[in-house]
């Protein structure tokens, strides 16, 4: 073969292997998604980081399975920020997020003191956010802010249960221990007024305490000397094990009755047996009963995740599914994403259908009573305690 044909020859197919591959690039090209940039803030170190981690990796999963989805318009990017359970902090968090013009929307907060700390920052940037876990009424409803949404239910429900329940079982004294943050002096409001509404049961004596305190003796040996039916209490996991705890050193023999700051594994690795017979409330149905349930957890289990989606790890998916299917629906545009968040009725979530109100709020008709029965919460009707086979103490 002359040179000239082998040169010719070696051209063409040089030529053609051009062609192909800028065909190629020219599909990928084609393919290509734009970047979306949605937010998480939650508290992922600290004393409730249990539940950050839970709510985070729950946002991530939403992401995730949006991202794999063919049919997506965009490609997301999770940006996680940690807030600490800290009011400060969580301001400077969220206005580093809010800042960013590039972050469309945000899944905020499990701790009340956080979420009411930064509702103006949200407001002030025109910052969408749908609030996953947070429950001090005054979030949604302390202003109208049109950026603020909450897909979980408030702390007033809540205590609504908890009263009933006191009283249903038959309780006439209790003692109430409250963390002196907004959370617990909700907590707090909300509960008294709820058992003086059904008037069978009498509060004998209130106390504050801080949020890091260590030591409770005082408080304590004040409220045995009372000698109340039940202890209920109004704060965080952390706090809860301590007082839990030193009751156990006193000699305390009331029950202790807390509210969903303390649904978490975290206070039964806390405590241990102690925890036995502790009653708990939180709005919305255990996962594995939400419409959604099986799918979403057979979906984060198969993520391996270091830490399980907690109690609140449900609201967090939906929240964020909400922000990409509005994203989805009008585009990567805050203002467009705040006009239609106006207007969620009856959408379907894992956590059931959610209607935002005309303050951001959906309301979570189900409230949910637990009480620790050997080593887990369990729903109340289905333990051992409402069947009469074990016995509260007080």
């Amino acid at each position: 073969m002359l040179e000239g044909e082998c040169m010719s020859k070696a051209f063409r197919r040089m030529t053609v292997g051009i062609a192909a591959l800028a065909f190629a690039a020219a599909t990928v090209a084609a393919e290509a998604k734009d970047k979306v940039k949605v937010g998480f803030i939650g508290p992922l170190t600290g004393g409730v980081s249990v539940n950050g981690l839970g709510g985070r990796n729950s946002a991530d999963l939403a992401v995730r399975l949006r991202n794999a989805d063919p049919n997506a318009k965009y490609e997301y990017e999770l940006v996680v920020l940690d807030d600490e359970c800290k009011p400060n902090v969580a301001v400077q968090v969220a206005t580093k997020m809010a800042a960013d013009k590039d972050i469309i929307a945000g899944a905020t907060h499990y701790c009340s003191v956080t979420a009411i700390a930064t509702v103006d920052t949200y407001h002030k940037f025109n910052f969408p956010v749908i609030v996953w876990g947070a429950v001090l009424p005054d979030i949604t409803y302390r202003n109208k802010y049109e950026e603020v949404h909450r897909v979980n239910g408030t702390m007033i429900n809540q205590n609504d249960a908890n009263a009933e329940l006191v009283s249903k079982l038959g309780y006439k004294t209790v003692a109430v221990i409250h963390d002196t943050t907004d959370y617990g002096k909700g907590h707090n409001e909300y509960f008294s007024k709820a058992l003086a509404k059904i008037g069978q049961a009498k509060i004998v004596g209130t106390f504050g305490v801080t949020a890091d305190q260590q030591d409770f003796t005082a408080e304590l040996t004040k409220i045995k000397a009372l000698n109340p039916d039940v202890i209920y209490f109004g704060g965080l996991t952390p706090i809860g094990v301590r007082i839990r705890s030193q009751m156990d050193k006193l000699g305390i023999k009331a029950a202790f009755d807390g509210t969903s700051g303390i649904v978490s594994d975290a206070y039964i690795q806390g405590l241990g047996p102690l925890a036995e017979g502790t009653l708990a409330f939180r709005e919305g149905a255990p996962a594995e009963k939400l419409p959604g349930g099986k799918f979403f957890m057979e979906k984060y289990n198969a993520q391996k995740y270091d830490n399980p989606p907690e109690a609140y790890g449900p609201f967090a998916y939906a929240a964020m599914d909400m922000i990409l299917d509005t994203i989805e629906k009008v585009g990567p545009d805050r203002k467009k994403v705040i006009a239609d968040l106006a207007n969620v009725k009856d959408r379907d979530s894992i956590v059931g259908k959610i209607t935002f109100d005309d303050h951001g709020q959906n309301t979570v008709p189900v409230i949910t009573k637990y009480v620790v029965q050997d080593g887990k919460f369990v729903e109340w009707d289905d333990s051992d305690y409402a069947s009469g086979k074990r016995k509260l103490p007080g």
